[in-house]
């Protein structure tokens, strides 16, 4: 067979087959469409906030105190057949729950999963007990699926059946029961009794005046017992704790207190909110205080220059500790106030990385800080010369090392720069060193210079804060105007103070050694004149040691000046 016929067969064979393809491929495609299941319609957020065992038992509140009984009957696992039964029953259950149920709204799980670890089913929550006296009546949930919002938490008809039983054995506030019944009459604050109010205010007032008054008879107690520096300290620690101790307890009775008066549920939540971050605040500044005071202390107990560096670092990590509470409670109010503390340290967490790239100098100063006192270079007090500038270091920040210079002006050196520039410490000596020249004027006898020499050799070896194997007097140079003595001792005390003392003994000895040996200092002093009327040629320059001229009258200070040829 020729090859050509062949090979157009098969061209025809293979384009018949593209045909068949192309022709079976939408029966394959709707095939599979048919296959494939319908998508699942798309839930949309419960309109009642009933996702959560939280927001169910909030929402059902609100919308009974806001009189929306028929919203609030949506909220029970019975059906709604008797519509009547139900907006009753929707209110003595919110009765119920504002007379006696004691947990606060925030123990209340806010999972939608609800608590999986309560010893229940998976579809059942216990939210919390009724305390009727001595009994406690459990509040259970029940999670049913309702279509578009799916799974939804709502009161199950267990809780629901004890209801009507339960509503008929509620009794008025014992606070209600003390009190006249004018108190009881007249409402306030959203449908609460005056008698409801007086025994919320009364919870915080008698707590404060019975707390203040036992501070300060307890404080009385302790200043006449112990010495008198125990009683200072004892006077600080109190006037630094008083006010803190003393809201706190009260906050925290008041918060105890207020769940006796029978009030309503969504007042207790908004009441109890502001109350619990006042104990957060009130709880913060104790803690920050008790710091302070604590750091204090550890840094008294560790007194002198050996200390030193520990002492700083005692004062950064107090400062660090400060922040770190003042973190902490902030991020507790804003949890408290409902604000998604996970997003928010989160979002912190993404803001702290872009902070620290934009503020990298600022981080440096920081890091370079913490080095700094871990290394022991600088200390509070030390004297020290950084970057060309002699003073004391008055505070070490975060950020920065503040210099009290001589001229008493506040050098602020950031900590980063710290690492790239000279520290000399000179606290961390323990010596101190003495090392000067004593011009002597020419004239002076060697005789006369070796008696001086020796009495103030003798002199070095006698003194008592003079370190004796290195101290020496010797005669160094005959200089241009003056013989000169050089003095080299170590004074034995790294205090400026001390050293200052010893130095200017040593001095005033020399002095005196010097003028009863007949000799004198040369004088440093000399005067410059161009003039040929003393013998020097014109235009040399003659030096002469001379008093100086008395001044002109009328002409200030200035010397008259004599005429130069020019």
């Amino acid at each position: 067979m020729h090859p050509l016929p062949l090979v157009a067969q098969c061209h025809r064979a293979f384009a018949g087959a593209l045909i068949v393809c192309a022709l079976a491929s939408p029966v394959f495609a709707q095939g599979r469409r048919q296959s494939e299941p319908p998508p699942q319609q798309a839930q949309v957020p419960d309109p009642l906030g009933r996702e959560t065992p939280r927001g169910t038992v909030r929402e059902f509140n609100e919308a009974v105190r806001t009189g929306d009984l028929g919203r609030a009957a949506r909220f029970l696992q019975l059906p709604p057949a008797s519509g009547e039964r139900l907006d009753t029953l929707a209110r003595q259950l919110n009765e119920l729950l504002d007379r006696y149920f004691v947990q606060p709204i925030s123990s209340i799980n806010a999972s939608p999963t609800g608590a999986l670890d309560d010893g229940l089913p998976a579809d059942r929550e216990r939210v919390g007990v009724l305390r009727i006296g001595a009994r406690d009546i459990g509040v259970e949930l029940v999670r049913i699926e309702e279509p578009p919002s799916g799974l939804i938490w709502l009161i199950s008809n267990e809780t629901l059946a004890q209801v009507p039983t339960l509503h008929r054995a509620i009794t008025a506030p014992w606070i209600e029961q003390v009190l006249p019944p004018f108190f009881t009459r007249h409402r306030v604050f959203g449908g609460h009794s005056l008698a409801q109010m007086v025994g919320l205010a009364s919870s915080l007032v008698i707590p404060l005046v019975v707390l203040y008054l036992l501070t300060e008879v307890l404080i009385r107690v302790l200043r006449r017992n112990g010495d008198s520096r125990r009683r200072q300290l004892v006077q600080e620690w109190f006037s630094s704790l008083r006010w803190p101790v003393v809201l706190f307890l009260s906050l925290m009775i008041h918060f105890g207190g207020g769940r006796l008066m029978g009030l309503a549920l969504a007042f207790r939540i908004r009441y109890g909110q502001m109350l619990l971050a006042a104990i957060v605040f009130t709880a913060a500044w104790l803690l920050r205080r008790l710091f302070t005071l604590g750091f204090e202390r550890a840094r008294n107990l560790m007194p002198g220059a050996a200390h030193g560096g520990t002492r700083s670092l005692l004062l950064l990590a107090e400062r660090l500790a400060q922040a770190f509470v003042v973190v902490v409670a902030i991020v507790v109010i804003l949890g408290i106030a409902g604000v998604n503390t996970m997003t928010a340290l989160a979002g912190l967490g993404i803001g702290g990385i872009a902070l620290a790239l934009g503020a990298q100098k600022t981080v440096e100063n920081f890091l370079g800080g913490v080095f700094l006192l871990s290394d022991r270079a600088l200390a509070v007090g030390d004297k020290c010369t950084i970057g060309g500038r002699l003073g004391f270091v008055e505070d070490i920040t975060l950020r920065s090392v503040r210099l009290r210079t001589f001229e008493q002006t506040l050098l602020s050196i950031p900590a980063g720069t710290l690492s790239q520039s000279n520290v000399e410490n000179w606290a961390t000596r323990t010596k101190s060193l003495i090392q000067q020249r004593i011009p002597l004027r020419y004239g002076t006898s060697a005789d006369q210079l070796r008696a001086i020499l020796g009495s103030i050799t003798g002199f070095l070896a006698e003194h008592p804060k003079i370190e004796r194997g290195s101290a020496r007097i010797r005669l160094v140079d005959f200089g241009e105007r003056a013989i000169e003595l050089e003095i080299f001792c170590y004074v034995l005390t790294g205090e400026v103070p001390q050293y200052l003392i010893v130095k200017e003994e040593v001095l005033l000895r020399i002095a005196t050694i010097v003028e009863a040996e007949g000799s004198g200092f040369a004088r440093p002093t000399q005067f410059v004149y161009m003039d040929s009327e003393f013998g020097a040629p014109p235009g040399r320059d003659v030096v002469h040691d001379l008093p100086r001229p008395r001044p002109t009258p009328g002409r200030g200070d200035l010397p008259e000046a004599p005429d130069v040829p020019r």
